[in-house]
This record gives C-alpha cells, structure tokens and sequence, in this order.
C-alpha cells in the first residue's frame, strides 16, 4: 500500500525528473502477446503492461504484434512477467497482479499481489460475432453484491455507484464518456475500444406508442450553428412490460433522437426519472423495485421522439458491449487503493501537464461579449469593485462577417486583438477564446480546407484523424490567433456534435470504428503545435469531450449546456466525481447554470440562492467559473448579497492557491484527482461509499453543497477518520461515522477539515500574478498526525519538467504538538529566497506562531 507521504515525494521526482506531458514520441519496439491461449472461438492473448496492469485481447486470430493505441502510450521496455501452469491453471504473474487462465470455466481471473482476489469473468459472457464494421464484442465479469462501481465519465442521470447501472457511452452535450471503472475491490478497468459501448446493457426493449401530443412551446436553444429557436411539442408516450422476479430492475431510456430535453418516466404511476433542459443525452438510466408481473409505463418527450425503453434484472454482473469493435479489448490495473490504481492508470495513459496558476483563478464567462470595449470595461469593473479574476472569456461569434469560426476576429467590433490581449495583460488578467472544430465552408479558411479534402465528408468538421488535416488546422489556429498572445483555448464542440461521426467516413476508417475518439485529436492537435510554436507558454484547453488519454494534452471539461436548476445542480456532483474516478483530473461546471431564467434572473432572489449555491460548490472544483446564456453574469448585476457572498468565495479560493496549486502538482505526477469520491479516503466506511453528493477536495476538505432551497441546515455524514473532523467556518469538532445536521445559512457551504491536516492558505489577492513565493499562514487541524507537501514553481512555463521546480514537506506530529517544516527542495525562476510563515493551531486560542523560513528545517510547537 503506498503511503501519502510517499506519494507526496515520489511525486517530487515525479515533476522534476520526467518530461511531464512533453511531446516527445517513444517508439516501442514490436512485442507478442506473453501469454497466448488459443480456443476453438478464437485466441485470448495476455499482455503485461506494467507491474500493476496487463492487457487482455480476445479476436477471431492472434495478433502479430501488440496493436497500437490512442490511449495507451507507448511501452518502452515492457515488464517479463512469469509464466507458470499447475493443476491445469496457467498463472501469468507480476509483481501487482497476478491473471489465471482456468480452462474448467473457460475464464480469467486476477489477484492482487498478496493473493486476494480482484476480478473474474463471468462464465459464459465472452462473446465475438461478425458485423458489417468489424465485430460486436461483449464480455462479463463477475461483481460480489458490496462492490461499488465508479467511472465511465461525466453523465446526468445522478448515479455516482454504477454497478448493475446500463449506460451507454456517447460523446454528446453534456455526456462525456471515458470507458474506465474504478473499483471498491480494488480494481480498475479501462475498456479499450474507440468505438460506443455499452455497460450492462439491459436485455429486452420495448418501443413506446404515442398517446397524446401537447401544445407547442419555443425555446432558445445553442447549436453547431449559432442561437437558435426551436419548436417543441410534448407527448405522452405510453406501453406495458412483464417482469418474471421481484427486486431491483434496471432501466434504459432511448428517446430515439440525437439530443433529448427531458427524461420523464412513470412505471405504475410512480416516478422514477425526471429530468429537463434544452440539451439533454439521448439516453438515461435508473432502478426501480418490481414485483413480478404486467407494469405500465409513461414516458414524458417530444411529439417526434421515439422512445424505447431496455430493461432487465439488476445482476451481479458487470458487462461490457461494443457494437463495433475489432477484438474484446480490456486493461485491468490492480491497486488496492484507489491511488495506486489511478497511479498504474497514469503510467499507461501518460501524465497530466500542470495547468498555468492562472487556470485555478476564477474564469469569467458569459455568453457574449461583443467587442473589445465591452471586455475591458467589465474587467475594469472587476478591479474596481475588488472582485478577484483572472481570465476574461470569449466565446462565440467573435468572428462575425468573416463567417462562422473563421479564425479571425472582426474588426468592426474588435479593431484590434492583440492590444485587446495586452490590455488585459496590464491588469493582470488573461483571455480564453472560443475556437471550433468545425469551420463553415464559406469562410476563406473553410474554402481551404475544403480545397484540400481536410473535412469529414458531408460536415464542416474538420477530419483530425488525418495528421494533414490536423496540421493544417493547428498552423492556422497558431498564425491567425496565437501569435496574438491568446492565453487560454476553448474548444468547443468536439463530440463532435452531436455524436455526429455515425454513418460518416474518416481518415481512420468508419465513423462508427472511432466514434467517442475525436476530442483527443482535437486536444492533442492544438496542445502538440502550440508546444512547438511557443513553448514558453503553458498550454490551457477547455472543451466539452473527452477520451481517455486526452489528460497528456492539458485539456480541462466541463458538462456542457446545463440548466440551473436544483436537480441538475445535484447531478452535477456524481457527474464530476465520476470524471475523476475515470482518472479525468481537470473537469468544471458552468456555476448558474448555462440555460438560466432569462431577464428576470438579475431580480429573482430564488434564482439568486440557487446561484449561489452553485457558486460555492464551484469554489472547490478544479475550476471555477461562471456561465450563462444570453446572459450577463457578472455578480453586480444580481444585487447586492450575491456580490457580496460571491466575494466571499473569491476570497477564498484565492486563499486556498497553494492548498489547490499543490494538488495540481499532484494530480500531474502521480494521478491523484483534485475532487474525489469518498471511496479515495475511505474505502473502509461503508455508510461513506453510499454518499452521492459529498466529496473531498484533496485530502484535507470534505465538501457538501446545499442542494435544496430555504436550507438553514444540512445533513452532512462525515466519514470515520481518526480525530474526527473540525468545521472550517465555526471550528466546532465533530465526529467521524455519523450524520449531523450541520448549520448552513445562505453565505456558508458545509466545509469539514479533516484531523490531521495542514492546509497553506496564502493572502486574499485580486489574480494570481505574484502568487509563488508567497508569505504564508499554515492552519493545522489537530486530533490525529498528518504529512503534506507544498508544491511551487513559476506557475507560467514548462520549466517544471526540468527540475524548475520547489517542494516542501510539512509533517505534524499530532503528540508532541509540533510541525516540522522540511528542507525545500529544488528551485524556480523567481523564488524569493525566503518569505513569512504563521503556523496556527486551529481550535486553540493565541496568536500564531510566526517565522521567516530560508529554505531549511524548521520545527514549530504550536
């Protein structure tokens, strides 16, 4: 089991002594599977990846040579695992996991390095059948009735425990998939298949009639073409199923078009979905306890869906389906942690490269400014009112009459890009720019991709599955808009939208083959040429997909075009846990919700503590930001208790930078997500692995966002940890194992520090510029010992990878009341050579203890 303490310095070489996300290519040499077992339906091949992970391949024949990947980087010198037989069974064993061939069952099996049991498949489920595309894969495993699943990315249906859960595994607005689950026994397994798949498919479907249709309504909707508005007409759409055994069902529903607003299901007259907004995934999934027998359903859509609903007994099997696929193809990574899994998942997939400092400031959206004025004027207005900020964000249809994402601003509202960016620069702020995979064909740039065959064919989605095309599109992205000093990248879209590769022919073959694969072309595309083209600049992307691998090209999600209200709010958190669970650090919400209430938001006071809490649950995410349709979302424009609370929370998450910068150095040299679900920390609690919608932000802060309106309490299940918890805003101790209803006015957001933290709170700051190197105040939490690390560098270039960095261990010896303040190791640009450190015992009276630290061991009793 590794330690945190030997996590935080392994993480240290970790920075300095590798390439952290460099683009340097590694050719692996060609290799054959280790272990190769032929079966009369085909061969299953074993390939041992690393000491913790081995690969497993079933296909008609056996392959030549181990196939390429997307995700997976290349395996230099691979490990030589020991093969051995006995009584029949063949062990192929590394010193993390052990795979056993059984031919009595005809299934594999893992183990952990001391023995236990991890994995097995479930007899009878590996199965190949010929399609016209290649071959329909499926594969089971077997899942003890205490598992507890997490993973397969940012979903909305508000399931955070996946095991027996269907899901089907689309890249659409607001649904990003990432095929990977992260296990309570131990386990992680990343389906490795660039097509859409399926997990646990339910096995009976039937189709909904039509019952009555509705008046017609409009809304304003986003598409791939601009503001639009739609006509909707709502349907009730009505059937009958028969269940043969009582329990727990589970339950997929197919509106049957492309995009859904609203998921609505009825069985016997009983709720058991509901769930609207303009944009919506196509699918959902939920439970529901049956009797045997004839149940009735009801089905809330639009007049020209065709919903169907699949449904099936909740087993205890995890299964796995892909409908076009070239072999069943899966990666299993043996922990026991949840760390060491997301550490073996990282030293397959590739580290994540630290983002600038500047990305963990508040980021400022709206949808839209429209000209420079109206951007500088509001970041003016943020420094005048002392409103932290960091980065003004523009998004779409800054292009104007030159067409739709034609890379070039037009001048009559933009005359000129590059003051604009320099003007930002002077107050210390930074921009993001919308830029689009697609490009109209009648822009000039479109006309030249159109020239060269660069296109999807029948899209303006540009094909970045062709390295020319790809190419083309990055120099054009880097001479038209990077080299006028834009910060930030917002790569939108790039589904593509929505699902759009279905029936389509790319450069890498049928859409169908590679269908939840471009948004890692895209990330790589601009993070690879932009190294080149300025590789003083840390690259920051934000788009809306994502696949596994896309973390080595420093492209941060968010979960697209939401709505505001309470439920999306609360499935939001699952959403964003099962990013990091999937082994995806960098994911987002857009704080208010993207789809707001219209003009009337800016006097709406419900609307106002809805916003609210979204704000504070932001403040302890990866990034936090704001959004909003049509909208000005600037906080003065809602009153006077929304500036003020939002400033509060600004406040605090420029305090807490060296607390978040630190994680961020984490989560680039070992892994480890900045949120996690409680399972990271506390596999053993089994009342902590049931918690949807609380979280720990690093491993000092147990976050639980009010989810309802009028709260004054919350209910708050803190989980066992030795010493128990303190309340960062009261200081009150509370136990650990228990529920308590916790105090949570309208300015205040359940926040519990663990016993035997150490949190590095840096000064309230209005950006991030000066921020390494900063005097400090060290909070400890007392009631158990605790060990950290404090992480810096110059927050702006890639001098990290070459050792540009600093680290200080920080250890609490909770008995003697002393905290040891170790030796900084290494050194940046710019370090101060010493700064100001106050050490404050947290729940004791008197001032803290203050000293000025050079670099060397200093111990403090406090």
């Amino acid at each position: 089991m590794i330690t945190r303490r030997q996590t935080l310095l392994a993480g240290a070489a970790a920075l300095g002594a590798s390439a952290v996300g460099a683009p340097i290519a590694r050719a692996a040499p060609p290799r054959r599977a280790d272990l190769t077992i032929p079966l009369p339906d085909g061969v299953l091949e074993l390939f041992a990846l690393s000491d913790r992970a081995v690969r497993v391949r079933f296909a008609p024949r056996a392959s030549l040579t181990l196939p390429d990947s997307t995700m997976l980087q290349p395996i230099v010198s691979p490990p030589k695992p020991r093969i051995a037989e006995r009584d029949g069974t063949t062990r192929l064993t590394l010193p993390g996991i052990a795979c056993e061939w059984s031919p009595g069952t005809g299934c594999l099996s893992f183990r952990d390095a001391t023995g236990r049991l991890l994995l097995q498949e479930a007899p009878g489920t590996r199965r190949l059948a010929p399609v016209p595309l290649g071959l329909s894969v499926e594969q089971g495993f077997a899942s003890p009735p205490d598992e507890h699943l997490f993973g397969t990315g940012c979903f909305q249906d508000g399931h955070l425990n996946l095991r027996t859960l269907p899901r089907r595994l689309t890249q659409v607005n607001t649904q990003i998939s990432l095929p990977f689950l992260l296990s309570s026994k131990g386990y992680g397994l990343l389906w490795h298949n660039r097509g859409m798949s399926e997990l646990n498919p339910p096995g009976t479907i039937v189709p909904l009639a039509k019952a009555a249709a509705g008046a017609e309504a409009s809304a304003d909707v986003t598409t791939a073409t601009g503001n639009a508005r739609v006509a909707r007409r709502e349907a009730r759409f009505e059937t009958e199923f028969i269940t043969t055994r009582a329990g727990r069902h589970a339950f997929l529903l197919d509106i049957g078009k492309k995009m859904a607003s609203r998921h609505h299901v009825e069985i016997d007259g009983k709720l058991v979905s509901d769930h609207s907004n303009l944009w919506l995934p196509p699918t959902t999934s939920f439970f529901a306890d049956l009797e045997p027998g004839t149940h009735r359903v009801r089905v809330l859509a639009n007049a020209d869906d065709a919903p169907t609903l699949a449904f099936g007994p909740a087993i205890d099997t995890t299964v796995w389906r892909s409908p076009v696929a070239e072999a069943i193809d899966y990666v299993v990574i043996a922990g026991p942690s949840s760390a060491e899994i997301l550490s073996g998942y990282r030293g397959l997939i590739g580290a994540t490269p630290m983002m600038p400092l500047w990305a963990l400031g508040y980021i400022h959206c709206r949808e839209r400014f429209h000209s420079s004025d109206e951007i500088l004027a509001t970041a003016r207005e943020f420094r005048a009112r002392r409103l932290p900020v960091d980065m003004m964000v523009q998004d779409w249809q800054y292009w104007g009459k030159y067409g739709w994402n034609a890379m070039r601003f037009d001048e009559a509202h933009y005359p000129d890009p590059a003051a604009l960016v320099r003007d930002l620069h002077g107050i210390d702020m930074r921009l993001m720019l919308s830029v689009w995979s697609k490009v109209s064909r009648d822009t000039d740039l479109g006309k030249q991709v159109a020239a060269r065959n660069f296109y999807i064919p029948d899209t303006d989605w540009v094909d970045f599955f062709n390295p020319d095309a790809a190419a083309f599109y990055a120099d054009n992205q880097n001479r038209r808009l990077g080299a006028l000093g834009i910060d930030a990248w917002w790569q939108d879209a790039t589904e593509p939208e929505n699902d759009d590769l279905v029936g389509r022919q790319t450069a890498a073959g049928p859409g169908e083959r590679v269908r939840i694969e471009y948004p890692l072309h895209v990330s790589r595309t601009v993070y690879d040429a932009q190294r080149r083209a300025f590789p003083d600049r840390r690259v920051m992307i934000l788009t809306r997909s994502a696949f596994p691998g896309q973390q080595r090209y420093g492209a941060a999600t968010w979960s697209g075009d939401i709505g505001n209200d309470w439920e999306t709010l609360r499935r939001q958190i699952p959403a964003g846990l099962n990013m990091a669970a999937a082994g995806y650090a960098w994911w987002t919400v857009d704080a208010g919700g993207f789809f707001r209430p219209g003009p009337g938001q800016y006097t709406d006071t419900a609307y106002h503590e809805r916003f609210l809490r979204w704000f504070q649950y932001a403040t302890f995410l990866p990034l936090q930001r704001v959004h909003g349709y049509m909208t000005d979302t600037e906080f003065w424009r809602y009153g006077e208790t929304v500036e003020r609370v939002a400033r509060d929370y600004l406040d605090l998450r420029y305090r807490m930078l060296p607390y978040t910068y630190s994680l961020a150095a984490e989560a680039s040299a070992t892994g480890m997500p900045l949120i996690r679900p409680l399972l990271f920390d506390f596999a053993d609690d089994a009342t902590a692995l049931g918690q949807t919608h609380s979280y720990m932000f690093g491993p000092a802060f147990h976050v639980a966002p009010v989810l309802e309106a009028g709260a004054a309490t919350w209910p708050v299940y803190l989980p066992r940890t030795p010493g128990g918890w303190h309340d960062f805003w009261t200081g009150e101790h509370r136990e650990g194992g228990r529920t308590h209803t916790v105090p949570a006015p309208l300015d205040r957001i359940p926040l519990h520090v663990r016993a035997g933290s150490i949190v590095a709170l840096g000064a309230v700051r209005q950006s991030t510029v000066g921020a390494p190197g900063q005097d400090l105040e060290l909070r400890i939490y007392p009631g158990a010992d605790g060990q950290t690390a404090l992480y810096e560098d110059d927050g702006l270039t890639y001098d990290y990878e070459t050792r540009g960095s600093a680290r200080i261990a920080l250890d609490w010896d909770d008995a003697r009341g002393e905290l040891t303040i170790g030796r900084r190791a290494g050194a940046y640009r710019g370090m101060p050579p010493t700064r100001t450190i106050q050490v404050r015992r947290m729940g004791t009276p008197g001032p803290a203890q203050q000293i000025v630290y050079a670099g060397r061991t200093v111990r403090v009793r406090v």
